[in-house]
């Protein structure tokens, strides 16, 4: 049997057993239930879900992207198909408690498998990530009435789910949502508003659909400190819980975007009138727990939602690599340097083509890497013996396993594209789709700008700068680990990134030297640039450290990190050196000079 091109098993095997000994998570009590072989076959089961339901219909879903007739939103038929097998593995509940019908499923197998499903078609699986992260808040912080009668369903696939956050008017700035939510005497409220880029905000995949809607409540403070936090379904629950009658929730419009054309894009309108839920206008919508509290209960959404969008940026960088590697064994084009005659050579012999491959394979399994290593400080959090520890990580990785990528693994599309030659930007061959697909992801759930803000403005600070402490700390452990071996190469790599945290910290020092946020902010896309190339040289070192057999997966590994470690990480120095020099251009710019 051919490898997949849609991931590597091998790769996600040595990763999560190899290095990360995700086995050992089941001696904890919540995953005690699983072992080896329950997470294989987990595994197995989405590999082969992905590939029977997910991969085959990725290019239809591009080209016949879904369309709105002013009533109904119409959907290509597999997705429906795809996301119903999703469900009735019990995938979207995988990682949940038992109590409400999930798995306890270690969250770092649940981020390997659902690797899967992004790289097979992003676009269907974008249904699947927003009905999880849904679910999950709404577990954390719904009524118990709430909970089964919105939640539940979603297990089974009868409920999905949505976020709805931004504003024409605001965009990411959830400080100036005006969207207000109205008491009613029954408990409930009367919601109005707008919000647009609401992914998956309406379609006939499933019987209800459950928007989280940030609003206002009369009286609320100004700013982000006045955020409630609404359940808006599409249908309004009978007494049975199933979906009767139809709320006030309708489209102005659907988005046309370049990339994820399977996830509708919606513009939803709240309580216009077009529909009278209980003889009245307004869209029918329940408080989630506390008012004013609603930024606070979305923000564990929107975590969520971060790592997994930096998993589908990894995701469709993985699969480009491995397709334009396949095109690149199989496709003769020239001859050696210096040799003019005799049969052509596969193009994968040629230095500059291994070049562009190199650089893919350390983009793409670094950024896997990270994803699972995040994902496992979501155990450690849940279940280990230092969760402080774990969240104070989690919150300095957050925003690079979020940015860093949707910006890399983009490139590596762009590679595999130019592998492939001008094969790569025709549709007869999928990379050029993975390109435009992946370019979204540098601004999915925050730009590339504004996680940078939030990692030099908030995660290196807080604290007294606690989670860079932390970072750095877990950094120089494993320096020493590699210097304590008899490998000189690896010595070499600890030596080298030792040097590299040192200049993280005294960059970040300098940046902050007089606490003016202004002009620490002001290069901060840099920083993150450069943090992120550190962190990601130090997950090589993780990896080369644990690949130390003679196989050929072992031998590529290593071959990664020396790619990364010679090429890769020497970029950081002159973003460092601009970063120490705190240059002014970007203040000092003028706008009337553009």
């Amino acid at each position: 049997m051919n490898p997949s091109l849609i991931m590597s098993a091998r790769d996600i095997e040595f990763l999560l057993y190899d290095w990360l000994h995700v086995e050992s998570l089941t001696t904890r009590e919540r995953y005690g239930d699983h072992s080896r072989e329950t997470f294989d076959q987990v595994l197995r089961l989405s590999q082969e879900l992905a590939t029977r339901y997910f991969a085959p219909h990725n290019r239809e879903n591009d080209l016949h992207e879904p369309t709105f007739d002013g009533e109904k939103v119409h959907i290509v038929p597999a997705v429906g198909e795809a996301l119903r097998a999703f469900a009735d593995a019990g995938l979207v509940g995988a990682a949940m408690d038992y109590e409400v019908g999930g798995m306890q499923l270690p969250y770092t197998v649940f981020t390997a498998c659902m690797s899967w499903f992004h790289a097979a078609n992003v676009g269907t699986t974008g249904y699947a990530l927003l009905t999880v992260g849904n679910a999950n808040l709404l577990a954390a912080h719904a009524s118990p009435e709430q909970v089964e009668t919105f939640m539940k369903p979603m297990l089974d696939g009868r409920n999905f789910g949505t976020m709805a956050l931004s504003e024409p008017h605001a965009g990411s700035n959830l400080a100036d949502i005006t969207t207000k939510a109205v008491p009613q005497e029954d408990g409930s409220y009367r919601i109005f508003g707008r919000k647009m880029w609401i992914s998956g905000g309406d379609h006939e995949l499933s019987d209800n659909i459950v928007h989280l809607v940030l609003a206002r409540v009369p009286g609320a403070p100004e700013g982000t400190r006045g955020i409630s936090l609404f359940i808006v379904p599409k249908y309004l629950p009978a007494a049975d819980g199933d979906p009767a009658e139809r709320n006030d929730v309708v489209l102005a419009g659907i988005n046309h975007k370049m990339g994820w054309r399977g996830t509708v894009n919606t513009a939803p309108v709240f309580g216009d009138g077009r529909f009278t839920p209980g003889g009245q206008p307004g869209a029918v919508g329940y408080l989630v727990g506390e008012p004013n509290r609603g930024l606070a209960y979305m923000f564990s959404m929107m975590n969520e939602a971060r790592l997994g969008v930096g998993l589908a940026a990894t995701a469709l960088g993985y699969t480009g690599y491995l397709k334009s590697l396949d095109y690149a064994r199989n496709r003769p084009q020239g001859r050696p340097q210096g040799v003019r005659d005799g049969a052509q050579v596969p193009i994968v012999r040629h230095p500059d083509v291994r070049r562009m491959l190199l650089a893919q394979k350390a983009y793409a399994e670094g950024a896997l890497a990270l994803q699972l290593y995040c994902a496992k400080l979501v155990d450690d959090l849940r279940t280990g013996t230092d969760a402080e520890h774990a969240a104070t990580l989690l919150r300095i990785l957050t925003p690079i396993a979020k940015s860093w990528p949707s910006q890399w693994c983009l490139q590596a599309n762009d590679l595999a594209i130019q592998v492939l030659g001008g094969a790569g930007y025709t549709r007869d061959y999928d990379v050029e789709q993975h390109y435009r697909d992946n370019r979204l992801n540098p601004i999915h759930e925050g730009t590339h700008g504004i996680q940078s803000l939030d990692l030099l403005g908030r995660a290196v600070t807080a604290d007294g700068g606690s989670a860079l402490g932390s970072l750095l700390d877990v950094i120089a452990t494993t320096v020493r680990t590699a210097r304590e071996t008899s490998d000189e190469e690896l010595t070499g790599f600890a030596d080298a990134l030792d040097r590299a945290a040192g200049r993280v910290a005294a960059t970040t020092a300098t940046l902050w030297q007089d606490m003016n946020p202004e002009t620490a902010l002001a290069n901060s896309a840099a920083y993150l640039e450069a943090v992120g190339h550190v962190v990601i040289a130090w997950i090589w070192l993780e990896q080369a450290l644990a690949a130390r057999g003679d196989t050929p997966m072992h031998l590529g590994k290593r071959a990664a990190a020396r790619y990364f470690y010679a090429w890769e990480l020497p970029r950081t120095g002159p973003l460092f050196d601009l970063l120490d020099s705190r240059d002014r251009t970007t203040l000092d710019m003028v706008e009337s000079w553009f």
